[in-house]
């Protein structure tokens, strides 16, 4: 989710990501995957893109958004 973006769940986060560790701008419990739209645990957070402050549910998803990104 995009920090500037307002969050549309109860106990959705809004998170600034950055290379390697990401900052929370408003606590939550989860933030939603950019291309799947699947819930993901902060706990369970390790795939983001930094430039598109963007989160993915795995590595699947991030690389998918990646090929579509950079063709």
């Amino acid at each position: 989710m995009n920090m500037h973006a307002k969050p549309s769940l109860p106990d959705q986060a809004v998170l600034h990501y950055g290379d390697g560790e990401y900052a929370v701008m408003r606590p939550g419990k989860f933030v939603i995957c950019a291309v799947s739209g699947r819930q993901i645990p902060l706990e369970a957070l390790r795939y983001w893109n930094p430039r598109t402050q963007e989160a993915y549910a795995g590595p699947q998803e991030a690389t998918a958004q990646w090929k579509k990104l950079n063709g």
